[in-house]
């Protein structure tokens, strides 16, 4: 037969609680974030004509579907 294990040796489990993240480790990765979302948003919605930073119309091009599937008009 095999031997029963005692109750006592499953029951005393160790919780992970969570450690609170200091600020000054969040505020780099959020200035990060704010200005990648903040460039995204000004290629696709208003890289073209007159206030078009690249020349050319390459990446009017690229972003030219989903300039229109967020609603911005482009023509």
């Amino acid at each position: 037969m095999t031997k029963a294990f005692s109750s006592s040796a499953f029951s005393s489990k160790a919780v992970a609680s969570p450690r609170p993240l200091p600020i000054k480790t969040l505020i780099p990765w959020a200035v990060f974030g704010l200005t990648l979302s903040l460039l995204l948003l000004y290629f696709v919605g208003a890289e073209q004509g007159a206030t078009s930073l690249i020349a050319g119309h390459a990446v009017h091009e690229f972003v030219h579907d989903g300039r229109h599937l967020l609603g911005f008009p482009c023509h």
